[in-house]
């Protein structure tokens, strides 16, 4: 009997051992991920280096090292991690044997006599993981924690780029807001000229009256400027979980970048990019729940046994009374529930492929935010170029044209349009600017910087 209880469960374990495999990542492929670009082994790249090294400013670093702290978003990623620690102790405990300990007495009286009994003793059971069912639920725990990791450096990341972002769209509104106020000065100031060209017969009312209304124009610009000033100032507070208030800044033209960037090879998004980590760790959650799923399908082998005292055969109590041992080995197949197993999975497989797709597709969505971000930072980088020689042109343009206005037949009209191409043309280089910086920034983000 002993030899044929050995031999059944030789082959339960030789069964068994193809129900556990532990998780490889498939194969993905990442040629031509990034587009337009000749292929290279160069490795390095903008994401390895710290982001206080990245942002120099220090009142833009003083603003990370709050949201670092206090964000909310990123403490709540915090607890996740806390929880997915405490999930897999709780797995690797599972290989350990429960243990517990009893007390009973009784009481009984009969025909006129009185019998007391009890039993004091500890009990312990264990799951033997043949077919690895504990082990896989294990595995699935460390693949759940490290995606809370890497979840938790996907929310740093995107915080300290919508924390940067923020900061120089304050700048780039300051700038733009100093360039209104220069040319709102120069408005009126041709108010005044036009006023006095109508008195000695050089203009007219229109054209007063058009200067003025160019002057209300700029000043309802003015008004627009200062809320968006005020609610990106209330969003980057809500950013650092604090109250509303005004945020010290430096100069859109005081920031610095690299003037040239290198995104290395395709196939370090794989490592650098936390929320593509988070992807892979999601499937190998997955591929184990799988292989728990399947384990279901074979039996349970536990050990269990009781040591303690008694007095149960009867009589008076005595102290310490009579030992009390036994082991029981116990192997519990299922039967019934086998339509609940296949449905389950099959469940579970379905969710893996899930997994394995969203992970494919987070390293495409990657490729793409890092080709965006580098067409963006490439032409940005032309634009201001352009703006520039364009700016410089049309202020001359505007200083000739009101000369010719005060010494020859040129109307206020020409004026009137040089000085608003003008406004248009600064407004345009302080966007571009911040274009600049905006793509360097996401650059930064989507080759997964911000450690």
């Amino acid at each position: 009997m002993k030899n044929t209880v050995l031999i059944i469960l030789s082959l339960l374990i030789l069964t068994g051992c193809g129900t556990y495999s532990r998780y490889t990542r498939p194969e993905v492929s990442t040629d031509g991920l990034y587009r337009d670009l000749p292929v290279t082994n160069d490795t390095s790249t903008i994401a390895s280096l710290p982001w206080h090294e990245m942002f120099t400013d220090t009142c833009l670093q003083s603003l990370i090292e709050k949201g670092l702290s206090a964000n909310t978003d990123l403490n709540v990623a915090r607890l996740r991690v806390e929880a997915a620690e405490a999930s897999l102790s709780a797995a690797k405990l599972a290989y350990l044997p429960s243990v517990g300990l009893t007390a009973e007495g009784g009481v009984s009286r009969y025909d006129g006599s009185t019998a007391k009994t009890y039993n004091i003793g500890a009990g312990a059971s264990w799951e033997l993981d043949i077919f690895g069912k504990l082990t896989s639920a294990k595995r699935g725990a460390v693949a759940a924690l490290q995606g809370s990791r890497d979840y938790r450096q996907a929310v740093q990341t995107r915080l300290i780029a919508t924390i940067a972002d923020s900061y120089y769209t304050l700048a780039m509104l300051d700038a733009q807001l100093e360039i209104n106020g220069r040319t709102l000065e120069n408005w009126r100031n041709t108010v005044k000229t036009l006023e006095a060209l109508k008195r000695v017969g050089k203009s007219n009312e229109a054209g007063v009256l058009q200067a003025k209304t160019s002057v209300m124009e700029l000043e309802a610009s003015r008004l627009a400027i200062l809320k968006n000033i005020s609610e990106t100032e209330n969003a980057l507070s809500s950013v650092l979980a604090m109250p509303s208030q005004a945020i010290r800044r430096g100069n859109l033209a005081d920031a610095s970048f690299p003037d040239t960037v290198s995104i290395g090879v395709p196939l370090q998004l794989l490592s650098n990019r936390p929320d593509v980590r988070n992807t892979e760790m999601n499937l190998a959650q997955a591929f184990y729940a799988t292989n728990v799923a399947r384990a279901a399908f074979y039996p349970s082998i536990t050990l269990s046994g009781t040591l303690g005292w008694t007095n149960n055969g009867g009589g008076i109590v005595t102290n310490p009374g009579q030992w009390l041992l036994n082991a029981i080995g116990s192997l519990t197949q299922p039967l019934f529930n086998r339509g609940a197993n296949v449905a389950n999975l099959k469940i579970a497989k379905a969710q893996q492929e899930e997994a394995r797709l969203l992970f494919q597709q987070s390293l495409l969505d990657a490729g793409k935010e890092v080709n965006d971000a580098l067409t963006a930072w490439q032409t940005a980088k032309s634009q201001i170029d352009i703006s520039e020689r364009q700016v410089e042109t049309l202020t001359e343009a505007v200083r000739k044209t009101q000369l010719l206005m005060r010494y020859s037949d040129t109307t206020y009209l020409e004026v009137l349009t040089a000085q608003q191409t003008l406004l248009d043309a600064e407004m345009a280089l302080a966007q571009r600017r911040f274009d600049r910086i905006q793509a360097v920034i996401n650059l930064y983000h989507a080759l997964g910087g911000g450690k």
